[in-house]
């Protein structure tokens, strides 16, 4: 009770002490003055937000000048002018492309076709598709290309997007590192690449690898390939049912199968004794088929 009863006189003290404070406030003018200033600030904050309200000022595109660079600004509109500008292209392609490859006796365009059968309806080996040039006589490769050639062998130091055959499983579209290559060396579009590999059946882009490619992903030789005529692909050889669960492990034809891509795995292939990557995934896929 005793509690209680000291609950009590302090709340009433509390109060009092309120109703004393207020009467002060009052008799000072400063609850006035603070409702004032309230009504003050909310009524300029409303006007602010009415005279700053952002006015849309809907744009005739036909009438207005179109935005262009500075490259530009100079040029005139017409489409003569415009068609004979140069072609942008990326730094990789400008110092590599146009720097190392230099064309003599160039008449009018150097534009280019590469086709898979030849003008006579044969069809031609991969790793010599037909490149049709027309206006050019003569191509050759700079002397800091031909020096440059040969520096890797597996899979070629110099991008070139004319001669240049692209790999199946890296897909870099390079010149091979080969030194008796004559269709790289020379640029004979006529010539086989012997840095690519070329399927006997299906002459197709699915059986194209560089050096590199075809020792680290499936365990073989580019000096075996070549004297091997009857060689064919991984597609091929799966079609045909010769080496069961032997299958193409490129990230393309593995995303086919809806498979995740191996990335580099030759090491770990490697570290379980196994030739390549390929022969990795034939044994996994071996177990595979057994649990099923």
């Amino acid at each position: 009770m005793g509690r209680v009863k000291n609950r009590i006189d302090y709340e009433n003290l509390r109060n009092a002490r309120i109703l004393e404070n207020q009467a002060r406030l009052s008799s000072l003018g400063l609850q006035k003055t603070l409702s004032d200033l309230r009504s003050l600030t909310s009524s300029a904050k409303a006007e602010k937000g009415r005279t700053q309200k952002r006015k849309h000022d809907k744009k005739v595109y036909g009438t207005t000048d179109l935005r262009r660079s500075d490259r530009l600004k100079h040029i005139a509109t017409n489409s003569s002018a415009l068609k004979a500008l140069p072609m942008r292209r990326s730094n990789r392609l400008r110092a590599e492309s146009s720097e190392l490859i230099s064309s003599k006796k160039v008449k009018g365009n150097t534009d280019y076709e590469s086709e898979e059968e030849s003008s006579d309806g044969e069809k031609r080996p991969a790793n010599a598709p037909f490149v049709k040039i027309k206006g050019v006589n003569l191509l050759s490769l700079s002397p800091e290309a031909s020096a440059r050639r040969c520096h890797s062998k597996g899979r070629g130091s110099i991008y070139d997007p004319v001669f240049g055959i692209c790999c199946h499983f890296c897909r870099q579209k390079k010149l091979c590192g080969e030194e008796d290559c004559k269709r790289c060396g020379t640029l004979d579009p006529d010539q086989p690449c012997i840095g690519k590999t070329d399927c006997s059946v299906c002459h197709s882009t699915n059986g194209v690898f560089c050096r590199a490619c075809l020792k680290v992903r499936y365990g073989e030789e580019m000096e075996e390939v070549r004297e091997n005529r009857e060689w064919m692909c991984p597609h091929c050889i799966e079609e045909r049912g010769i080496k069961p669960f032997w299958i193409c492990n490129s990230s393309l034809c593995l995303k086919k199968r809806k498979m995740a891509p191996t990335g580099i795995a030759i090491f770990k292939a490697r570290e379980m004794g196994y030739e390549s990557v390929a022969h990795l995934l034939m044994e996994e896929l071996k177990r595979r088929n057994k649990l099923k």
